[in-house]
C-alpha cells in the first residue's frame, strides 16, 4: 500500500511535522475560536486519524480551551517564532489536525468541508462548493 506522506512545520524550523496516510478530512472553520485565534474568519485543517498518525519534533507549547462543543481542544504552536502547528482534542487523543499553511507543499490542501458555517462572517468568501455545516462535524 502506497501512503501519502505530509511534511511541514513552523516559520522558524523548530517544530516539524510527519503525517503518513490519507486525511480524514480538509476543511475550514469558521466556529468563533477559530476566527479570534487566526485574526482572519476562519482556520483550516487538514485531519489525521489514528495513534501515531501524526509524529511532532521539537518542543512545541500548547493552550487549552473547551470548544463550541464543549470538548476541549489543545492548541500547539512554536514557542519560538509563534507560528500555530497542530491541534489534538482531549476526548480523541487519536485525532491530530494540522495547519495546512504550515505544509512545506501547501498546495496538496484540498478542502471539502466548512464546520461552523453559521458563524461565518460575510467577508470571509469561501468556495461555494464546499460542503458547509452549521455546527462541527457530527460525532
Amino acid at each position: 500500500m502506497n501512503q501519502r506522506t505530509y511534511t511541514g512545520g513552523c516559520a522558524c524550523g523548530a517544530i516539524r511535522y510527519e503525517a503518513t496516510g490519507e486525511p480524514v478530512a480538509e476543511l475550514h472553520c469558521q466556529c468563533r475560536h477559530c476566527q479570534m485565534r487566526s485574526g482572519t474568519g476562519h482556520s483550516s485543517y487538514v485531519v489525521f486519524a489514528g495513534a501515531g498518525a501524526v509524529t511532532v519534533t521539537g518542543e512545541p507549547r500548547s493552550w487549552r480551551i473547551a470548544g463550541d462543543s464543549g470538548n476541549e481542544k489543545i492548541h500547539a504552536f512554536c514557542q519560538t517564532c509563534g507560528t500555530p502547528t497542530h491541534v489534538t482534542f482531549a476526548a480523541n487523543p487519536e485525532i491530530t489536525a494540522i495547519h495546512p499553511g504550515g505544509l512545506d507543499d501547501p498546495t496538496r490542501f484540498h478542502p471539502t468541508l466548512m464546520t461552523y458555517g453559521s458563524r461565518g462572517l460575510g467577508w470571509d468568501r469561501h468556495d461555494p462548493e464546499l460542503t458547509v455545516l452549521e455546527k462541527g462535524p457530527p460525532a
